[in-house]
């Protein structure tokens, strides 16, 4: 079920409106340290991106690069992702993470949009969440 949902990366999606009024918050997107797995990278190049415009190390982990302090792929203008239907995967679970102090998948309270967003997606994530950072050797 778990390499199932990855591969159908269509189905992997947290529902949020990301609209304050009518314009893209966009505050996950700024200064983000979001972990990209080796199918977000095969994706995100398949796109005609050089991996090297995308991806940081931190330590032995890809990230998304920043420039100006926001993701490389945010349009600083409509706080809009350039490449949304082609996102990582972390951004399409997004405002669910991994706290690796008590070892559980929460709702980042950072998010706006955090107390609109039903717990339902924790039970129905936390197994791919698990799953992903286990295979990158991250818990």
């Amino acid at each position: 079920m778990t390499k199932q949902l990855i591969l159908d990366i269509e189905k992997i999606h947290v529902k949020v409106d990301c609209k304050i009024g009518s314009r893209y918050y966009g505050k996950c997107c700024y200064n983000t340290e979001m972990i990209l797995f080796k199918e977000d990278i095969e994706r995100i190049a398949k796109l005609g991106y050089p991996r090297e415009f995308f991806t940081t190390k931190q330590g032995n982990i890809n990230v998304l690069r920043n420039i100006n302090g926001h993701c490389v792929f945010l349009d600083p203008e409509t706080n809009k992702c350039k490449i949304y239907r082609h996102r990582p995967i972390g951004c399409r679970l997004y405002p669910l993470v991994y706290d690796v102090n008590r070892d559980i998948v929460i709702i980042d309270t950072e998010c706006p949009k955090a107390k609109e967003l039903s717990k339902k997606y924790i039970k129905i994530y936390e197994p791919l969440i698990r799953y992903l950072l286990k295979r990158e050797g991250l818990i």
